[in-house]
């Protein structure tokens, strides 16, 4: 069994950072047979952190952010060529310029694209930006360069925060919009959502709050202009930045009978993808962006994850599985980790802040804006987040794979001070807010749907 396993046509779908991993590890496993890796884009994978990082801010060239090959995984690269259907009882992969190609086992890791305005006409103003691809950032860098007056950043998660942070490192003023009481607050909760908004406005940032942006505004020749808000005022602007989120690309999966849905497609720890009925495959595979997948440390919700170190870690598991028999194959169970770096600060986290109900400040203060943060729900550390103190993150993650009691107890090693005391985690309904958890929590089931009973006669 285990060789034929290592044998046969393997499907990658996604050039990304999941699917470059999954076809190295596809190899270092032992699998000998036809390797294909399908890609939208017409580059080969490359690293994203950097594009709102290093990119913005002129220090590298989007052109030189592809990520670097472990090994050579003697893959068919099918580059500029979108996947369209899948054919799950004909095993076949179809492709937009009408070509299929069968398979033995497909790995989906296609990822998200950025979340559009939502009014085209809007949308195609010149200077109107969103980043998600090298090309998004090749053009928003070059922009920046040319030293608009106000740059304009509509939501305020980690990459519209991030935008915000590079404009006002190149010394461009900016505007951020936000429709929740502070930026980061989908992420982090009240508490640190606090820090967030002080260290933007420390910064110098136009930061608005509680607010949506309610029309894009052009100049008569095609050009944006400004925006008006929710609140009556207007703001003017050279360029505008849409940092609204993501989008699971899953479209291409409508008709496919998987559970594919606005959060991803659902797979088991195993990385192995449901059908519709909640019926697990045995051979289409998922890891990345675009996967939700149960975790016991979680209450075995589905988590839905946008994270370089989740998306390594997933695909390495989803190649070992494809290729072991049942009772060699391996559960993803890594903890959920993230970072950010802006206005000088760095920023990281551990676990799911916002699968919480109580948080403590554990190290550090905020007046100090140098902290260690702790989460809790119903009595357990699920969580914790560090801003300039990263070094204690490990002792954090110890307390969440072993279920520690909420408050922690003292033994982080730069240890000062007891504990505060624990404080509500307020972690707002995404509903309410222009930007996106980076780990969400999507229920239990493998699909939204419903089944409706119609009575007949």
């Amino acid at each position: 069994m285990a060789g034929e396993l290592r044998d046969g046509r393997i499907v990658v779908v996604g050039a990304s950072l999941a699917g470059l991993r999954a076809a190295e590890t596809l190899r270092d496993e032992g699998f000998t047979g036809s390797l294909t890796v399908v890609g939208d884009e017409p580059y080969p994978p490359y690293d994203r952190p950097p594009l709102s990082k290093q990119v913005l801010l002129g220090d590298v060239p989007a052109d030189t952010t592809g990520l670097p090959m472990r090994r050579d995984p003697d893959a068919d690269w099918r580059l500029g060529v979108a996947a369209t259907g899948l054919d799950l009882l004909g095993r076949r992969v179809l492709l937009a310029d009408g070509e299929s190609l069968p398979y033995d086992r497909v790995l989906i890791a296609t990822g998200t694209r950025a979340r559009p305005w939502p009014v085209p006409e809007e949308a195609a103003l010149d200077g109107v930006f969103s980043l998600r691809t090298r090309d998004d950032a090749a053009g928003l860098a070059e922009r920046l360069a040319a030293g608009p007056g106000r740059v304009l950043v509509i939501g305020a998660g980690f990459t519209g925060s991030e935008i915000a942070s590079a404009c006002r490192e190149r010394g461009l003023d900016v505007t951020v919009a936000e429709l929740g009481p502070a930026p980061l607050v989908g992420a982090l909760g009240g508490t640190l959502s606090q820090l967030a908004a002080l260290m933007q406005r420390e910064h110098g940032v136009d930061l608005r709050c509680g607010v949506t942006v309610t029309a894009l505004l052009g100049d008569g020749n095609g050009r944006f202009a400004g925006a008006e808000l929710s609140d009556g005022t207007r703001v003017e602007a050279d360029l505008c930045v849409v940092a609204l989120g993501a989008v699971r690309n899953v479209e291409w999966l409508a008709e496919s009978g998987l559970a594919a849905g606005p959060r991803g497609i659902a797979c088991d720890a195993g990385c192995r993808a449901f059908n519709m009925y909640g019926i697990v495959t045995d051979d289409v595979f998922v890891a990345g962006d675009v996967s939700r997948f149960p975790h016991p440390l979680f209450g075995y919700q589905m988590l839905s994850l946008e994270h370089w170190g989740n998306a390594v870690a997933q695909a390495g598991v989803a190649a070992h599985n494809m290729v072991s028999p049942g009772p060699l194959q391996r559960p993803h169970l890594t903890v959920p980790t993230f970072w950010s770096t802006q206005f000088g600060r760095n920023i990281k986290s551990v676990g799911v802040p916002t699968y919480s109900d109580r948080v403590v400040i554990a190290q550090g203060s905020l007046e100090a804006g140098r902290l260690a943060m702790a989460y809790g729900y119903r009595g357990r550390v699920t969580a914790a987040v560090t801003v300039d103190m990263a070094k204690s993150l490990d002792y954090y993650r110890q307390l969440i794979e072993t279920a520690a009691p909420f408050p922690p107890p003292p033994g982080a090693a730069d240890r000062a001070i007891a504990a505060d005391v624990p404080i509500p985690s307020d972690v707002p309904d995404p509903k309410g807010l222009s930007h996106e958890p980076v780990v969400a929590l999507t229920g239990h089931l493998p699909d939204r749907r419903l089944m409706v009973v119609r009575p007949t006669g």
